[in-house]
């Protein structure tokens, strides 16, 4: 009998593998009138299903070199643009911007991550199962968005460059814009999420197998399509229209001139060499 079947009949999340094991225990923890200590039930589930394999320290090791690596790249850009005041261009700002997205990203994700798909288990409590999926959402908001900015600028710049002055004001402005739409329109992120247990029998016991995970009330499937199919459009699908087109037509621009460029200086070389055979026919 498995530890899902155990605690009441839920559904079976473990592996086919661990059933052996788990037939072992049957008698002492398969009937909940039986007398059994429930310590050493919990450390039985530490021990098998949450405590680190041996190839998950690599997973944490590759986890750390990538935290570390992030959060470090990504000050060092940020303290590099606001001591050198000749960096404080337009694009910089927005690559800053990144930056910071990035070190938020970092920050909320990769810890609470790496410790979920290791243990199965979301330790941090209620507040923060609001929070951190709330922070994540925002940061990739914020990327997106910043992405297409940085894309609109550059479109401007080369296509239309007399339409539109980009300036530093102009970035700064557009940033805190991007920042404020991002937290508005994540708000239902940090509403629906919330804690709950995968064996309700152990919630008043122990932490272990609580997830953090979407609870929508109403029309449980209407509303949750309706939300993602909304953050799929604005993080994905408009923004890479945006940048394919806006590329696109810098590519076309750019090309053009450098035909033009090339056709030019052909002309200047016939020339040239028109007027050498010219003067040498003179001279002859």
């Amino acid at each position: 009998m498995s530890v899902t079947q155990a605690e009441g009949g839920s559904p079976s999340c473990l592996n086919g593998s661990s059933n052996t094991e788990l037939n072992g225990t049957q008698e002492p923890f398969g009937n909940p009138s039986a007398d059994y200590d429930e310590e050493e039930f919990l450390q039985f589930l530490w021990r098998e299903y949450l405590h680190p394999k041996e190839y998950e320290w690599v997973l944490i090791a590759g986890y750390i070199v990538v935290f570390l690596v992030a959060l470090i790249g990504n000050i060092l850009v940020c303290v590099a643009v606001w001591k050198n005041h000749h960096m404080r261009t337009v694009t910089n700002y927005f690559i800053v911007n990144l930056s910071l997205a990035d070190i938020l990203v970092t920050i909320t994700c990769l810890p609470a991550t790496l410790v979920v798909d290791i243990t199965e288990t979301w330790f941090f409590g209620d507040s923060l199962c609001k929070v951190f999926p709330y922070l994540q959402t925002v940061s990739v908001s914020v990327s997106v968005l910043t992405l297409s900015c940085i894309a609109l600028d550059r479109w401007y710049a080369i296509c239309h460059p007399l339409m539109f002055k980009s300036t530093a004001k102009r970035a700064r402005n557009s940033i805190i814009m991007i920042w404020i739409a991002s937290c508005i329109v994540m708000i239902p992120q940090a509403i629906v999420m919330e804690c709950s247990s995968v064996f309700p029998g152990l919630a008043n016991k122990t932490v272990l197998f609580t997830v953090c995970d979407e609870h929508w009330e109403g029309e449980p499937d209407v509303y949750p399509k309706m939300y993602h199919s909304c953050f799929f459009l604005i993080t994905y699908m408009a923004p890479l229209c945006l940048m394919v087109l806006a590329y696109l037509q810098i590519f076309q621009k750019l090309w053009c001139r450098q035909v033009s460029s090339f056709k030019y200086l052909y002309c200047i070389y016939k020339c040239a060499g028109f007027r050498h055979q010219t003067n040498s026919l003179s001279a002859a």
